[in-house]
C-alpha cells in the first residue's frame, strides 16, 4: 500500500531540550487526534549535549509520526530550518519551538485553520508575554512593519507555511528572523492569529538580550538586499550620479572663481576630481552588479528547466 504524505508537518528545532520533549510530543499527538489531522513531526536535534538526541530516538517507538534528524554540533536556528524544511512532507508546515512556550494543543489548530482561510503564511501573535524582552521586541516589530509593510505584530514567533512558500525562500545565516519580510516581498499573503505565551517549563533560553539590537541592524541589511538585490543600479546609479554632480559643481564654482577673480584653489580642485572618479567607480560597480544579477537569473532558469 502506497504511503500518503501527511497534510501537516510540525517542524521543531531543539538544542538541549531533554526536559521538554516528552510533554511536547504528547501534546502534539493529542492535537493530531483531537483535530483529526494526518500529521508528522520533524524534529531537528541541533547538536544537543544533554541527551535530547537519545531521548528522541527512544520516543520514535512511542510516536510513529516522529522523524528525527541530528546535527553533529550546534549550527543555529537557520541551519536547523534548512535541514527541517527540506524533510517536511506536509502540504502545510507549522513551526513551533521546543521549549513549550507555545502550547501545541492550542496553537496547531489555530494556525492550521487560519491558513486554510486562504493565507500563504500565518504568524502567531504572543499574548501575555513576560520574558523581559517585550519592550525591545516591540521596537523591532514596529520598525519591521514600517520598513517592509508587513502587518504582523510578532515577526519571530510560531508560524504556518504553505509548502510552496518554503520552496521559494532561500535562507542565509540568521535569516530565520526575516521569513515574513522575505515572503511579503515576493507577494505572499500573510495572516496573523493571537496565541498564548507560557513560561518555559525546563531548560534555559538560548536567546539572549543582545540578539535584539543585532536583529535591528540585520533588518536594515535585509531591507537593503530585498530592495536592491535584483536592481542594484537603482542604488548605485543615483549614488554615483550624485557624487559626480557634486564634483562637477565644485569644478564649476572653481572655474567661476578663476574667471572672475583669478583665484586658484588647487586642493579643492583635486578633491573635486577625486569625487568624479569615485562617482564613475560607483557606476562601474553598479554595472558589474547588474551583470552578476543577470547571470544568476539565467542560472536559476537553467536549474528550473533541469528540474522539469
Amino acid at each position: 500500500m502506497k504511503k500518503t504524505n501527511p497534510k501537516v508537518s510540525v517542524f521543531i528545532p531543539g538544542y538541549n531540550e531533554s526536559g521538554n520533549v516528552d510533554l511536547l510530543l504528547e501534546k502534539i499527538g493529542r492535537s493530531f487526534i483531537d483535530n483529526k489531522l494526518q500529521g508528522e513531526v520533524v524534529y531537528v536535534n541541533d547538536g544537543s549535549t544533554d541527551g535530547t538526541g537519545e531521548k528522541l530516538e527512544t520516543l520514535k517507538k512511542k510516536y510513529p509520526f516522529l522523524r528525527v534528524f541530528h546535527h553533529r554540533t550546534n549550527f543555529g536556528l537557520t541551519e536547523a530550518m534548512k535541514t527541517g524544511f527540506l524533510e517536511c512532507l506536509g502540504e502545510v508546515v507549522i513551526f513551533l519551538p521546543s521549549d513549550l512556550e507555545s502550547d501545541p494543543e492550542e496553537d496547531i489548530p489555530k494556525l492550521f485553520h487560519k491558513i486554510n482561510e486562504g493565507y500563504d503564511i500565518v504568524a502567531g501573535w504572543r499574548q501575555g508575554r513576560k520574558d523581559g524582552k517585550t519592550f525591545m521586541s516591540a521596537i523591532y516589530n514596529v520598525i519591521s512593519r514600517k520598513l517592509f509593510n508587513v502587518s504582523a505584530h510578532d515577526m519571530n514567533w510560531i508560524k504556518a507555511f504553505r509548502r510552496e512558500v518554503l520552496d521559494d525562500i532561500e535562507l542565509r545565516s540568521d535569516w530565520h528572523r526575516f521569513i515574513l519580510m522575505i515572503a511579503a516581498s515576493k507577494g505572499y499573503k500573510i495572516g496573523e492569529v493571537k496565541v498564548n505565551w507560557y513560561p518555559r517549563r525546563a531548560g534555559k533560553s538560548k536567546f539572549g538580550f543582545w540578539r535584539i539590537p543585532k536583529s535591528l541592524i540585520d533588518v536594515l541589511v535585509v531591507k537593503f538586499l530585498l530592495t536592491y538585490s535584483k536592481k542594484p543600479m537603482l542604488f548605485f546609479g543615483p549614488l554615483g550620479a550624485g557624487v559626480i554632480i557634486l564634483g562637477l559643481s565644485i569644478d564649476a564654482y572653481l572655474g567661476w572663481l578663476w574667471f572672475f577673480y583669478n583665484t586658484q584653489k588647487r586642493p579643492i580642485f583635486i578633491f573635486s576630481l577625486v569625487l568624479i572618479i569615485v562617482g564613475l567607480f560607483i557606476f562601474m560597480v553598479g554595472f558589474l552588479a547588474e551583470m552578476i544579477v543577470s547571470i544568476n537569473e539565467r542560472l536559476r532558469e537553467i536549474e528550473k528547466n533541469e528540474k522539469k
